[in-house]
């Protein structure tokens, strides 16, 4: 059918998108007009289609439709009008006029709920059941005949947006492609809407928000989370408007023990808490407040609502007048251009430098009897008045920081007691899930829960990236020297070989790694990251360019290398905390704030490494670690507004999704180390035993969970036949075994789905014609265990020779005698390009076959060779991005230039 889309959004942009992947011709695209400067997504997309796309600001006057709207409307020839989402008003002359009329959709369940703000009052209500309905347009408002609906159930604790993104969003878009088959179909009911039930409420602003506390906490707490987001329930409290978000019913456990915060017209008083604000309704049942904003705009925890207002000035005694004046007259001899030293004065800004912050630091330790006193307390309260609060606040012991408490999983294993957090961590603590989600992660080594882990929501996420950005712009991350930030990062470093042990350990539990190879590679080569980054803090440097000067004055142009904020990291299982510290070490350094995913059956060293940043005094903030899935935690990292970077490591599939979900949300910054299948060429020429043992390395190096593992051998004709022979041998002598056993060489695959699809993978190969030589079967013990595999007489076409194992799968095919061209071109006929290798005595062919091969990495005489300082990425399909060495900063940089005139 011949249709026009009228609306905008993101919904409006999936639904065109829908009906175009249907076969539908879009005539004309009507959105709203460019606001700032920006375009709707809808329109965006179309014109990138070439859809004709109008932008009218109105489509009425004074009651009557413009003509010269309509007459381009109608040149169009459009048989339906399809509007998922439209917030103008459509004349009746536009809506009639297709073959077949126009149809809308409406978050709810008609007749219920008409009017703009009806997912708002399907909260309002405590309605158990939500929906949509798509309808026939007619002159009333959302009263027309209905086409379709589908409804859902509302949960307990559902805001708009997690009933948008859970249901409304994604089924309705299909929704409104079914309306449009059944129309092209000739099947499009048109029941007339019942008027029984029927309800209208108006459109939610701030000023109708206000919480009425006479009704039960049900319906309080429907209120809240019926607003939240936009506009935000209020109340009136301490003398200002608090806005409530993040409301709850679930209070099982909650003793409303804290401090009393007085709500005029509340029957009670709220309870401050740990877990946040307790509030009560008027039949005494209790809800609770996770989160609050103040009026000056400012969002905190609802349990550090007095330790916020604690910030308000104190009241000085006598004593501290005292020590007020003493220190007045210090920052007078340190600032002897300043005639006199008000609360306003700046420190810096009345000509003080680094040195003079030692000094002060110095002074006032001698006037204090010794108080604890560092540099940075200056840098962050640079004016006097703030200056003498937080050192009043130290005197009386306010400002100490309560030790981070961590409720540890223990296990007494390979000879150590391993202590693991498995809370989620977000600004500087361990907090359980919204809702107090978890899941099971497991054991690959025989199948047991190794332990309950948090399991991160949506408003998780929300929460994390909020305390980075705010670690960001106002911590003192962004405060502190590049030097003291590197300081940091080797303290850190050195904290991670402390605790090696326990590392490896809980890579070898959590990830099945081999406990030898986790102490060399997954935690060895993290803290070598560490290390190195941490080097070059101090040494990101910007430069001066000579430009055309603007004569007779002059010009210097100079740039600087800047943190781009918060960044997302999502990394993969098989190594999963040396991904962590490839990318979090560079990041870091380059002076970042960061929100880390790691993989969900792999999260326990990350949290571990959570704790240690604690304890290297990485700032609250600057490191938060969200265990759950990639579809929640992952899809909101990339979606989030905030975030303004996505490291990304995993599947090609995943990295494409993540690029369009970047470039859709706010065209982030992003580096994606994606899929492989890494050829291995083994020449006649080589040194037989070396390319034997490095081949098996290539293959069999962590189970094969590698990313850069060799997808497929090439062996030259001439000793394919003793290549393979020398290589069984040797399979046969690795012994498959415990991981923390000292002499095994081959542990459990990471977990069940993938020991699945590995035996899949090998039937596959043998019923396309591939030799299976050795292996191919799930190792007959407890876990996940599977056989080192070799496949022979692989063929080019075969689904083993194209498509990646990522298990400890040997792939072998021939190629004639001499014939280096031929390899090189099938050995570059794939879309990956991560890695490569070859293995031959003569130079000018090494040099002539690393020339020609497509990857990121070429390894010659050797292979798995990565080293901290050497860049790490691959080439087509396999991404784009480097981690490691001095590239990798730039992951995490954007340059600014700077051209004055003088």
């Amino acid at each position: 059918m011949k249709i026009a889309v009228i609306g905008q959004s993101l919904f409006g942009q999936e639904v065109y998108c829908h009906l175009r992947k249907e076969g539908h011709k879009i005539v004309g695209v009507f959105t709203i007009p460019d606001k700032d400067g920006k375009a709707d997504p809808l329109g965006l997309e179309a014109e990138k289609d070439g859809v004709p796309v109008f932008k009218f600001p109105r489509w009425r006057a004074r009651g009557q439709a413009l003509p010269d709207v309509v007459a381009k409307y109608q040149a169009l020839g459009a048989e339906l009008n399809v509007l998922p989402f439209c917030s103008q008003f459509i004349p009746m002359e536009v809506i009639d006029a297709p073959l077949h009329g126009s149809i809308i959709y409406h978050p709810s369940l008609l007749p219920r709920h008409r009017g703009a703000s009806a997912i708002n009052w399907t909260l309002i209500h405590g309605d158990k059941k939500g929906g949509f309905t798509i309808f026939w347009a007619d002159e009333g408002l959302d009263t027309g005949d209905l086409l379709l609906q589908k409804e859902c159930e509302v949960l307990p604790d559902d805001t708009v947006s997690t009933l948008y993104n859970r249901f409304l969003f994604p089924e309705g878009i299909k929704g409104m492609v079914e309306a449009v088959r059944l129309i092209a179909e000739g099947k499009a009911p048109r029941l007339r809407q019942p008027e029984e039930g029927a309800t209208y409420e108006g459109i939610q602003k701030k000023e109708t928000a206000k919480i009425n506390w006479d009704q039960p906490a049900e319906a309080i707490h429907n209120w809240i989370r019926g607003n939240d987001k936009v506009p935000g329930a209020w109340t009136e409290a301490c003398g200002q408007k608090l806005t409530f978000f993040n409301s709850t019913l679930n209070t099982s456990g909650l003793v409303p023990e804290g401090e009393d915060l007085l709500i005029p017209g509340a029957r009670r008083p709220g309870v401050v808490t740990k877990a946040g604000l307790i509030l009560f309704g008027n039949d005494d049942k209790m809800l609770l407040v996770k989160n609050m904003q103040l009026e000056d705009g400012k969002m905190i925890p609802a349990s550090q609502f007095f330790k916020g207002a604690a910030s308000s000035a104190l009241e000085l005694t006598e004593a501290e007048l005292a020590i007020a004046e003493a220190v007045r007259s210090a920052w007078k001899r340190i600032l002897p251009n300043v005639p006199d030293v008000e609360d306003s004065t700046d420190f810096f800004k009345s000509g003080a430098a680094s040195v003079d912050v030692v000094r002060l630091v110095e002074e006032v330790k001698e006037l204090c009897d010794g108080l604890e006193l560092e540099n940075e307390d200056v840098y962050m309260a640079t004016m006097f008045g703030d200056f003498i609060q937080l050192l009043v606040r130290k005197l009386r012991g306010e400002d100490e920081e309560g030790e981070c408490v961590i409720d540890y999983v223990e296990k007494a294993v390979n000879k150590l007691t391993v202590r693991m957090p498995h809370q989620l961590f977000i600004g500087g603590t361990f907090v359980d899930a919204e809702g107090s989600k978890t899941y099971d992660t497991i054991n690959p080594t025989d199948g047991s829960v190794i332990c309950q882990v948090s399991l991160a929501q949506v408003s998780d996420v929300d929460k994390a990236v909020a305390a980075a950005k705010d670690a960001f712009e106002n911590g003192l991350w962004s405060k502190i020297s590049a030097r003291d930030r590197g300081r940091l990062l080797y303290r850190l470093a050195d904290l991670m070989e402390e605790h090696q042990e326990e590392l490896a350990t809980i890579e070898a539990l959590d990830a099945g790694a081999v406990y030898t190879l986790a102490l060399k590679t997954h935690v060895g080569m993290s803290i070598q990251t560490f290390r190195y980054f941490a080097g070059w803090c101090d040494k990101i440097q910007g430069c001066t360019i000579p430009i055309n000067q603007a004569r007779p004055n002059r010009n210097l142009t100079l740039t600087k290398k800047e943190p781009v904020g918060v960044c997302g990291i999502v990394i993969p299982w098989n190594y999963p905390l040396m991904m962590l510290s490839w990318k979090t070490a560079a990041c870091l350094a380059a002076g970042n704030t960061v929100v880390i995913k790691p993989a969900q059956v792999t999260p326990l060293t990350a949290l571990k490494f959570a704790e240690l940043t604690v304890k290297a005094g990485i700032p609250k903030g600057v490191v938060n670690i969200l265990p759950g899935s990639g579809s929640l935690v992952g899809q909101r990292l990339s979606d989030h507004p905030d975030v303004r970077k996505i490291g990304f490591t995993g599947s090609t599939e995943v990295g494409k999704h993540i690029m369009k979900s970047c470039a859709i949300s706010n065209v982030k910054k992003v580096s994606l180390e994606l899929g492989g299948k890494s050829p291995l060429i083994i020449f006649a020429d080589c040194d037989l035993n070396k390319a034997v043992q490095m081949g098996m390395s290539s293959v069999f190096f962590n189970k094969g969970e590698n990313c850069i593992a060799a997808g497929r051998l090439f062996v030259e004709n001439s000793i394919h036949d003793q290549f393979v022979q020398k290589v069984v041998e040797e399979v046969k002598k690795m012994k498959i075994g415990n991981p923390l056993d000292r002499d095994t060489n081959h542990g459990p695959q990471n977990h069940q789905a993938h020991l699945t699809k590995l035996l899949e993978y090998c039937q596959r190969g043998t019923k396309e014609g591939a030799t299976l030589v050795y292996g191919g079967n799930q190792v007959p013990r407890p876990g996940f265990f599977f056989e080192p595999t070799v496949f022979t007489d692989v063929e080019d076409h075969m689904f083993i020779a194209k498509e990646e194992s990522f298990g400890p799968i040997m792939i072998i095919s021939r190629f004639a005698d001499g014939d280096v061209d031929t390899v090189l071109s099938r050995a570059n006929a794939t879309e990956f390009g991560l890695a490569s290798g070859v293995f031959t005595r003569d130079i000018n062919k090494a040099l002539y076959v690393s020339d020609k091969l497509e990857a990121g990495t070429v390894f010659v005489n050797t292979y798995n060779k990565t080293d901290v300082a050497a860049p790490f990425g691959g080439f087509k399909q396999s991404g784009f991005g480097k981690d490691l060495g001095e590239a990798a900063l730039n992951e995490y940089l954007r340059i600014k230039t700077v051209t004055f005139e003088y």
